[in-house]
């Protein structure tokens, strides 16, 4: 089995480099354990999102006559959620296998390893092996759950993203440990359908990498909708005798508190699988637990490349998939530009929404640069009064010298669609003037964007 490229793992990584690499005349095999899609399709980005949009119908049932909506008591079904979502994530894998069939990729079932002489290893579930050879192999393979030693996770009571997207019941409450992205999303989500939340945050604030007024404003948010949350604290120990979990918390003032719960989600991030996939066989370097590449996703072994969460970039979907096209292109000799990590959006999928792109006003500041803000809240949105949902601002972060756009940060109904116009403007470098000028549609959540870059310049005819 000859091939000139094979892909371990199918994530959004992997999958798209097979078809970018399918779609320049290659021969191309993808290795894959479990569902292709990767995490992200199955137990990540999509079935998350799926979670999260039955927990906003519910907010607006149960608010409908805020709206001038007569609805009689609304309810979570805890289980036809969880089966919605487990429904969306199947369709979204079965379209993968469509597009690999329909760009003449192989499919080969098994989990994949280099061996010595850099041919693959794949062995399938009933344990036969097969050896299969390529010019080039990317590794894609991917992150899972990270498990810090005083929350050890048991999978039922302790546990990580993974089971908290098919639990079998709704738990009454759940400690959330770990405020980033798939934390704060699902304190959401559970908050949403009734579970007591409690968020617990080492950082000062919720969302810590996020520029300071977002996370604020998040917290607000979340308390407003009932999530208790505890920054500057850590958790110490789970004691899981007893019908209900023991917390042991230490908070901001150094003193422990002891809280219980049915559940506990820990949250704090992931870790790569770099482990039993022949690196160590292969001679394949690697640094702080991720393999070390240069900017076109090349290891120190000629013909072994790797992508998404095995290497240093953050870890995001869009992130890997934009690796895995450079690499791709790399390989066929068109000499792609590398992917610029400075210009990387982030969103954050809770109610209401947080994306945010560059440099925040702290981080822009601490680099030297002279700023000029501009912020512009919701509450003086007409889109955002008509629909309810005047939580929040769009804040941009401008260099004083040059007009340019160091950082785009927002918080609101929609932000994450809004985001991408600040990738762009970054990217082509567009000056503040260029965004103030541009006729932004009326009435749009977007006019934030145009309102924001006018005041920072004293412009803003709205505030």
């Amino acid at each position: 089995m000859n091939y000139d490229l094979i892909v371990i793992g199918s994530g959004p990584g992997g999958y798209v480099a097979a078809i970018r690499a399918s779609q320049l005349g290659m021969n191309v095999a993808v290795v894959e354990r479990a569902e292709l899609g990767g995490i992200c399709l199955n137990w990540g980005c999509i079935p998350t999102k799926s979670l999260l949009k039955s927990a906003q119908v519910l907010e607006y049932a149960r608010h409908a006559a805020d709206y001038g909506v007569k609805v009689e008591a609304a309810e979570p079904d805890f289980a036809a959620v969880v089966a919605r979502s487990r429904a969306v994530a199947d369709k979204m894998s079965k379209g993968i296998q469509y597009l690999f069939k329909k760009n003449n990729i192989t499919v080969i079932p098994g989990t994949g390893k280099l061996t010595a002489d850099k041919k693959v290893e794949v062995t399938n579930g009933e344990g036969e092996k097969t050896l299969l050879e390529a010019t080039h192999v990317i590794l894609a393979t991917g992150a899972r759950s990270r498990q810090l030693p005083n929350i050890p996770q048991d999978g039922r009571r302790v546990i990580g993203y993974r089971q908290a997207l098919t639990l079998d019941h709704r738990p009454a409450s759940m400690i959330v440990v770990g405020s980033g992205a798939i934390g704060s999303e699902l304190a959401y989500f559970y908050n949403a359908m009734g579970t007591k939340v409690l968020l617990v945050e080492f950082m000062p604030n919720v969302l810590p990498v996020e520029d300071e007024e977002v996370s604020k404003q998040v917290a607000r948010s979340f308390k407003k909708a009932g999530i208790e949350v505890m920054v500057k604290s850590s958790v110490e120990s789970v004691d899981t005798d007893g019908d209900l979990l023991k917390v042991n918390i230490k908070n901001k003032k150094g003193e422990i508190e002891t809280h219980e719960a049915e559940i506990v989600l820990s949250a704090v991030g992931i870790t790569p699988n770099i482990e039993n996939i022949g690196l160590e066989e292969l001679g394949v370097a690697t640094e702080r637990g991720r393999v070390k590449v240069d900017g076109h996703y090349r290891t120190n072994v000629p013909g072994v490349y790797a992508i998404g969460d095995i290497v240093g970039g953050p870890a995001l979907a869009h992130v890997a998939s934009a690796e895995a096209i450079c690499c791709v292109e790399a390989i066929a000799g068109l000499n792609p530009a590398p992917v610029d990590y400075s210009n990387i959006p982030g969103c954050t999928y809770v109610t209401p929404e947080v994306a945010s792109v560059g440099l925040t006003e702290a981080k822009a500041r601490e680099a030297g640069y002279e700023v000029k803000i501009g912020k512009f809240p919701f509450t003086a949105s007409g889109k955002a009064s008509a629909a309810s949902a005047n939580e929040g601002f769009v804040k941009l972060v401008f260099n004083a010298s040059d007009d340019t756009l160091l950082g785009a940060h927002m918080v609101g109904m929609n932000v994450t669609e809004m985001i991408a116009e600040m990738v762009l403007a970054r990217a082509a470098k567009v000056k503040a003037h260029d965004i103030i000028k541009a006729v932004h549609p009326h009435p749009t959540m977007s006019e934030a964007v145009m309102e924001a870059a006018s005041a920072a310049y004293g412009e803003a005819v709205h505030l």
